[in-house]
């Protein structure tokens, strides 16, 4: 799926000043596949670009089309199956249910569309260090546990893109690298893409491109 963003202006961002290498007011293209980083600052628009790109924000000018169909036209029932198989999202404020464990979290995202066993579940928290929190409540777990959790739930359904919001901000270096590694075996197994919101650090990853705000 390409996703074209077409001189999107996102309303409360219009007065502020913005370079002539940001993606706001230019055409931009996301192609199947890419591993983009897009590099801002704080307040230049970071978590409005994932909302926005996934339709939970209205309030731009321009247009946003997926395969050239803008996504004003569509339907809740559209955007109930683009979320489903198409675009996963790691939101900056992570939206775990708090007071469900990390393993209900888990499952009940990956029954929506299931793509794992339980055992496969366990083995993707091993992966990153968090397999002994599977019965211990979300609202109970550090920052970077909570940041974990959402990153492998994010992975728990197919997808042609990931969207991922500052996903890192509470991992030391090499559990942000273990997650990133983790994230590209599972969009590599799809053929899938993603878009990671970041301030600056690379990660020492090797982008397709890398896009500014």
């Amino acid at each position: 799926m390409k996703i074209i963003l077409d001189h999107i202006m996102p309303i409360p961002l219009a007065s502020v000043q913005h370079n002539s290498e940001s993606i706001w007011g230019s055409f931009v293209e996301i192609n199947p596949g890419e591993k983009i980083l897009l590099n801002a600052s704080s307040g230049k628009g970071k978590s409005t670009f994932t909302l926005t790109t996934v339709g939970l924000r209205n309030d731009y000018t321009g247009e946003i089309r997926y395969d050239e169909q803008t996504i004003r036209e569509f339907t809740p029932k559209d955007w109930a199956t683009i979320r489903r198989e198409k675009i996963t999202v790691v939101f900056q404020d992570l939206q775990l249910f708090p007071n469900l464990t990390v393993g209900e979290n888990l499952l009940l995202k990956n029954s929506l569309h299931p793509v794992y066993s339980e055992l496969e579940i366990r083995k993707l928290l091993e992966r990153l260090d968090i397999d002994s929190k599977w019965d211990q409540q979300c609202a109970l777990l550090s920052m970077g546990q909570q940041q974990r959790v959402a990153i492998i739930r994010a992975m728990c359904q197919p997808f042609e893109l990931a969207i991922l919001d500052e996903p890192f901000s509470h991992l030391d270096t090499e559990n942000a690298k273990r997650a990133l590694a983790l994230i590209q075996d599972r969009c590599n197994e799809q053929g899938a893409g993603f878009v990671l919101t970041t301030l600056g650090e690379t990660y020492n990853f090797t982008f397709d491109k890398e896009l500014k705000l």
